[in-house]
């Protein structure tokens, strides 16, 4: 199970790798990417930088093992990154896989949701005119 907070770059295929099951009928993914704008901002974003707290990692894994540990889950995947990203670059990225769609769709759903509510990263917008804004802070 990859259940990770990391500076380096995410890779879809390896989350999606990591769920391989030949039970699996379904496995739903999600891929998070910084986006060239925020409709709470004024100004184009450049750019992001999340920072995470040391215990970071620890939460994820808890909410990781959480969802693989709900019925009928054969396996989860879900990593945040750390550090400054450029816009289109995946920030955050889950896979579940389950024997049957609406389970997957569910649980990774229920994952991201909660990763987005209790991981303690936080972001900072960075915008093309030097500025920048924190977010969620």
């Amino acid at each position: 199970m990859i259940a990770s907070v990391t500076s380096q770059p995410l890779s879809v295929t390896a989350h999606l790798d990591d769920v391989a099951d030949p039970r699996a009928g379904a496995v739903a993914s999600f891929v998070g990417q910084v986006r060239d704008h925020d409709p709470a901002v004024a100004g184009e974003v450049v750019g992001l930088e999340y920072t995470g707290h040391p215990d970071a990692e620890g939460t994820l894994r808890r909410l990781a093992a959480a969802a693989a540990a709900r019925e009928g889950v054969l396996g989860v995947a879900v990593s945040h990154r750390l550090g400054r990203l450029a816009v289109g670059e995946p920030a955050l990225v889950a896979a579940v896989a389950t024997a049957h769609r609406d389970l997957a769709f569910t649980v990774c759903r229920d994952l991201v949701e909660a990763v987005k509510a209790e991981l303690p990263v936080w972001k900072r917008e960075l915008l093309a005119d030097g500025t920048h804004v924190w977010v969620g802070v």
